[in-house]
């Protein structure tokens, strides 16, 4: 595997380009202002004119357009829209307006992958995918380090996208810590399983099903978040700075004796089973197909779900004791009035 770092980028080959990042969200306002405090040439396009994220990225600095007027102005155009808006959005308001040569990324292969957006043949396909949230990767810039990144070519007429690809993860911090070539199958693909499987699915259920456990069994719900949600950061930040060993060495002798003798209790070869499942759904474009037929129809079930996950008494514990540790929302990643 090829790890590339800032040496190996040259800006220069961006900067002489303007760069449109067609959404101001999570990953886009870190991309814009990275980029900008990077050197580079950059225009925001946004939806609707005068709205919370076109009004974020004019005190952020950045000259704000509507997307068809961001895309005849720009040579390389970022699209870091959700996953269900970039089609429709391409199709109407990028492709008539795209110049021809032009480069178009992503920071995740799902729409390219699964024939959402076909890109025409004088337009160079690359993806950017730093490999946290856009709040992540704008924190970590602004500390002077950089999130890795993922870099994949899928479309290259003009001879140099992986040039372009390779500065423009460069200009957002990715040089900085690694920057990794793949292909937009294996970053879709791995992203989607992880996110099911394992980061969000997993971990949100488990911390849930233990949650119920512990309180239907009697005890008291402050316990419960405590054991089943609160300290699981503590174990989180263990894993990510050294991996599992490192976490076993940190934790007691009995957490650690538990860890191994019950922990494959949970996580079993019937799970097992169902990630392998999981992840044939998404090798098949099942998965893909019964998300786009959720949002071409508003998303009925995604809200039910959301609803009732807001309704869970985890939430109202969490957010009655999160009230007593102030620390918690001091330096926080997210604030909603400025990203």
């Amino acid at each position: 595997m090829k790890v590339y770092y800032d040496k190996d980028a040259n800006l220069d080959i961006v900067k002489g380009k303007k760069i449109a990042v067609i959404g101001y969200g999570s990953q886009g306002h870190a991309h814009a202002n990275n980029l900008k405090e990077s050197g580079m040439d950059v225009i925001v396009a946004e939806y609707p004119k005068g709205g919370d994220n076109w009004t974020k990225a004019e005190k952020a600095g950045h000259a704000v357009m509507m997307t068809a007027d961001a895309v005849k102005a720009a040579s390389v155009i970022m699209i870091l829209l959700p996953d269900e808006m970039q089609a429709d959005i391409y199709n109407e308001q990028i492709a008539p307006h795209i110049n021809p040569g032009s480069y178009v990324g992503f920071a995740h292969g799902f729409n390219i992958h699964y024939n959402q957006i076909v890109p025409a043949e004088d337009i160079n396909v690359f993806m950017v995918a730093p490999k946290g949230p856009g709040h992540t990767v704008r924190n970590e810039y602004v500390n002077g380090g950089g999130v890795p990144c993922l870099i994949a070519i899928e479309k290259d007429p003009s001879g140099d996208t992986k040039d372009i690809a390779l500065a423009y993860a460069s200009g957002v911090g990715g040089g900085r810590s690694g920057i990794i070539e793949t292909s937009f199958r294996e970053e879709t693909e791995t992203d989607l399983f992880g996110e099911q499987a394992v980061l969000c699915g997993g971990a949100t259920a488990l911390v849930q099903t233990g949650f119920e456990v512990l309180v239907e069994a009697g005890y008291a719900p402050e316990m419960a978040y405590f054991e089943c949600l609160h300290e699981l950061k503590l174990i989180v930040d263990l894993l990510y700075e050294g991996g599992i060993a490192n976490m076993r060495y940190s934790i007691s002798n009995t957490a650690e004796f538990g860890d191994f003798t019950r922990g494959p209790r949970i996580i079993n070869e019937d799970t097992k089973d169902e990630m392998r499942q999981i992840l044939s759904e998404i090798q098949t474009g099942e998965f893909a197909r019964e998300w786009i037929l959720e949002t071409k129809a508003n998303k009925p079930v995604l809200n039910a779900l959301r609803r009732l996950g807001a309704e869970h008494p985890i939430e109202e514990v969490g957010d009655r004791l999160r009230g007593m540790m102030s620390w918690i929302g001091k330096g926080k990643l997210v604030d909603k009035t400025k990203n």
